[in-house]
Parts: structure tokens; sequence; C-alpha cells
């Protein structure tokens, strides 16, 4: 009997291990934040950090909605011409999750655009009310903006197995890393939508990779500084990439 309760209590606490490191970050909550193996919380996340916007919000299509194969034919046919940008138009830019977008994009994107910022924190949806979609193309339409910028971002860290010398992309896991060198990945997607029309596109950037070695007592500090310095270069990339598929 005493032996079953020390197993019971063993595979309790294997779970418990398990569901401490089952949390993703999003570029929108990059704060660091250790957690112990028994998923206690000794940082407080970002305390304005709601969750995402589904790419569902941004382009207007009803998830529950019934679809006919003749709505698609239709689409098909009223398809419009291809997304293209002027540089020096005017765009609302949106990051998912963030209150206002990060500077760092901010920045990238007035070097070839005129850019207003707006909320990505998603919205309670109330049934009878217009889609969350035309409320932000007329949001961007009364403030004259033709084109509504939204990206989403995740960050991930690698955890490298020291016999094998692979390497598994995980979602990220706080201070439970193992040892002192920390490898980091973001990926990026980025929606461009035609106020006018509705019609939309979307693509992703090239990712970025990054490693730091921290002793346990600065992983914050280094944590930070690896986020900061990925994000920077994603940004940078992201917005020469739509300047290079769009900008005309």
């Amino acid at each position: 009997m005493r032996y079953k309760s020390k197993t019971v209590f063993c595979v309790c606490l294997l779970a418990m291990v398990i569901l401490a490191g089952c949390s993703t970050r999003s570029i929108s909550n990059s704060g660091y934040e250790e957690r112990s193996i028994f998923g206690l919380k000794h940082a407080p996340d970002n305390p304005f950090y709601k969750g995402e916007l589904s790419e569902f919000d941004l382009i207007g299509i009803d998830p529950t909605a019934e679809i006919s194969e003749s709505d698609i034919q239709q689409a098909m046919v009223n398809a419009n011409p291809p997304l293209t940008l002027k540089k020096g138009e005017a765009v609302m830019l949106i990051q998912s999750g963030a209150m206002i977008p990060d500077s760092g994009m901010v920045d990238s994107m007035n070097r070839y655009f005129t850019v207003s910022v707006f909320s990505g924190v998603p919205q309670r949806k109330i049934e009878g009310k217009s889609s969350y979609s035309r409320l932000l193309r007329l949001a961007a339409a009364r403030g004259g903006y033709g084109k509504i910028i939204c990206y989403w971002g995740l960050l991930e860290t690698a955890q490298k197995d020291l016999s094998s010398k692979t390497v598994s992309w995980v979602p990220f896991l706080g201070s439970v890393i193992p040892d002192e060198d920390q490898q980091m990945r973001i990926r990026l997607k980025v929606a461009v939508v035609d106020v006018k029309t509705g019609r939309w596109e979307m693509f992703s950037p090239k990712s970025f990779e990054g490693e730091e070695r921290s002793s346990r007592n600065s992983r914050g500090a280094s944590d930070q500084q690896q986020v900061q310095a990925l994000k920077e270069k994603s940004y940078a990339a992201a917005v020469e990439a739509l300047v290079s598929r769009y900008a005309r």
C-alpha cells in the first residue's frame, strides 16, 4: 500500500512538472517569468495581456457560419487584384495581444509609411453586433488609413540533448531550462488588409535565432536582452519583406 502511494505521488509530481512547462510566450507577453516545478509563478505576467486576436477577428469570417461550395466559388469569381502599398501611405498598425505595438516595429514601419497605432487586445464578442473586422475597417477609414497591418509573434526556446547534440524546439519554459545556454527563436506572421474592400493577404517573414549564456542568478536579465535583440532583428526584416512584397 505504501509503495502504491509513492507511485501515485510520483506520477502526480511528474504530471505537474509537465504541465508547468506547457505555456507558450507571445511577443506581446514576453517578460521573463520564473516557474517552479509545481507551476507556481514567481513573477507576474503582463497585466494588460488578454490573449491574441484570431485571423477570423481580422479578416471577417465567422468560423461558426455554414459555408457552401457556391460561397467558395463566388469568392473566387470576386477576387480582387493583388494588394499593393505605396511608400508614404497611411496605415493602421496592430500587434496582436498588445495595447500598443512594440516601438521597434513602429520605428521600422515609420521609415516607409505614415503609421497610426491601434490596440490589438481582443474584445469580448457581443451577439448581434457587427463583426470585429468591420469595426477595425471603420476605425481605419475614419482615420484616413487605407490599409491595416496586423502581426503576431511567438518566442520559442530550444532544448539540446548533450549526448546526441540534437535540438528540439519547444514552448518557452522559463527558469526550468536545465543548463546555462538558452537558444531562442522568434517567428512572426503579418497580415495586410485593404480597408475599402476587405481583401487580405498574410505572410511569414524570416525567423531569427539567438543563443545566450547566463548564470541562474542573471537569467532574467539575459533572457530579456535576448528577447529584445531578436525582436529588433525580426521587426526590421519583417518590414523590409513587407516593402519588397507590396510597396510600389
